[in-house]
């Protein structure tokens, strides 16, 4: 609001109604902002809720200082009262005389550190005044606001352009300096903010914006200013930064942790599509197809495996497994799970055996984790797979067109009680049958005893029997489970028995 001296801009007061239709507006939308702030729930391990709640937070400020202006727009300019004539302030409280305008000089009662008061000055009303420096009388106003943002006593009257530097940093001196130099000399508005440490030692933000004001012959008599504590908004501002650069380093960590599983995993898994063939001539290869799916709601990469090795004996590794977990700790707890599961079998240990060397493994490591796991052992001579299992769904077996689960021997998750036996089960296969090894997160459904995506497995029977090879297999169970959205990751594996 221009200052009444300022003749050549007379005042067009606004219609009250519509200001009050503005602060209504204003008072309607900041509900609603803290609404959405109310909704925020706020966790301190949540980068991402942090920053919404510190946007909220701003957006509510905003709100705030805007309602408090459209009111004073409405109520009209605060009144601007001369300093009533007074014994001039102790001399180690004022200025010296002759100190030059804008010095550089810093003096501060307290003394304190540039750390901003998180303190409020008072209501909103009272975050804004108005000054007014009389070039030609030397004389000086300032609003009640004004004495109460500075934090200055009012018997000390108001500041003169020369004192002004003894209460802002020495950092904002110069830009203080030019703003007001800007003003009186070369006309030019005032729009700028600095910082200032009161008697109490508290620091506040400042935005000041004024004009100068124009004598009859075009020279500058005075000079207006309306000056604002900002400084809960500038905090609310570096809030949403600091939580925004919080998130990105967040992202950027998650990021290169999911890079680092995902290479670990690639390295890990095989990419099984084609055949694996034996150590000696007679038995027909078995023809094997894998896939991994990742979970949709996260996109972590998780611990779960599959695995079809050739054994120097001539037999087969053929196992599945997963483990608790995503990230960079599931995937190495899995490579060291799967690559003991290797040696052991390569060992000749046999599947019951080797889930309780697992289990011993996993128990006694230093990343305490709990896993599922299948274990079987396949003799290409006399077809017949020998298996084990550690809390992990049964192979299904398809033949002839339809399909059925194994009986599942017992056993429990890996990790979860010292020195458990395991069960071994032995299965007949003939020329043509398929296997489909799977985690459970590829058929969970939303209950625990939810079993319908093992029907749904089931129910490719058809299509798995006019098959030509593991590879078609596998992209019927692609067809049916590799678009849907799944809580946790999975994997499936595909082995068709030579003929």
């Amino acid at each position: 609001m221009p200052s009444p001296l300022f003749a050549d801009h007379p005042a067009q007061p606004p219609e009250p109604g519509a200001v009050d239709a503005l602060i209504s507006q204003t008072s309607r939308l900041r509900g609603e902002v803290d609404a959405v702030r109310r909704d925020t729930a706020v966790h301190d391990d949540d980068p991402r809720q942090r920053w919404q709640r510190a946007l909220c937070d701003l957006a509510m400020r905003q709100l705030d200082d805007l309602s408090a202006q459209f009111g004073q727009l409405r109520d009209g300019a605060p009144a601007v009262t001369l300093p009533a004539p007074q014994a001039p302030p102790p001399e180690d409280a004022a200025p010296e005389e002759g100190t030059p305008l804008f010095d550089g000089s810093f003096t501060s009662e307290a003394g304190a550190a540039y750390g901003e008061a998180p303190e409020s000055t008072g209501s909103l009303l009272a975050r804004v005044g108005s000054a007014e420096w009389n070039l030609l009388t030397d004389e000086v106003s300032w609003s009640d606001e004004l004495f109460q943002i500075f934090g200055r006593p009012r018997e000390r009257g108001p500041m003169s352009l020369d004192e002004m530097p003894t209460v802002v940093l020495p950092d904002d001196q110069p830009r203080l300096q030019a703003m007001v130099t800007d003003c009186l000399i070369d006309g030019k508005p005032i729009d700028g903010e600095f910082r200032i440490i009161r008697a109490d030692a508290k620091i506040r933000t400042v935005h000041m914006t004024g004009e100068p004001v124009l004598d009859a012959d075009g020279c500058t008599a005075s000079m207006w200013a309306v000056l604002r504590d900002v400084s809960e908004l500038r905090r609310s501002e570096r809030a949403v930064r600091e939580s925004l650069d919080r998130l990105e380093r967040t992202r950027q960590i998650e990021h290169t942790e999911r890079r680092v599983a995902v290479e670990l995993q690639e390295a890990v898994l095989p990419p099984w599509r084609g055949s694996l063939d034996f150590a000696h001539d007679g038995p027909a290869p078995l023809d094997v197809a894998g896939h991994y799916f990742p979970a949709t709601s996260t996109g972590l990469i998780g611990g779960d495996w599959y695995d079809a090795l050739a054994l120097p004996a001539g037999d087969a590794l053929l196992t599945v497994g997963d483990l608790t977990g995503h990230g960079v700790a599931a995937t190495s707890s899995m490579a060291m799970l799967l690559g003991a599961l290797r040696g052991m079998a390569v060992a000749g240990i046999r599947p019951g055996a080797l889930m309780g060397h697992l289990n011993q493994l996993l128990e006694s490591s230093g990343q305490p984790a709990l896993g599922s796991a299948l274990c079987c052992r396949y003799d290409p001579v006399a077809r017949t797979l020998t298996w084990a299992q550690a809390g992990h769904p049964a192979p299904l077996l398809f033949r002839g067109g339809t399909g059925r689960p194994l009986r599942r021997p017992e056993g429990v998750l890996l990790g979860a009680t010292p020195g458990v036996a395991y069960e071994e089960t032995e299965t007949r296969l003939q020329p043509g049958d398929v296997l489909v090894l799977h985690t459970d997160g590829l058929t969970r459904g939303v209950h625990v005893l939810d079993d319908t995506g093992v029907d749904r497995l089931l129910a490719l029977a058809p299509r798995l029997a006019e098959a030509r090879d593991a590879q078609e297999c596998l992209r019927s169970v692609l067809e049916e489970f590799g678009d849907e959205a799944r809580e946790d990751d999975a994997c499936v594996m595909v082995v068709r028995v030579g003929s």
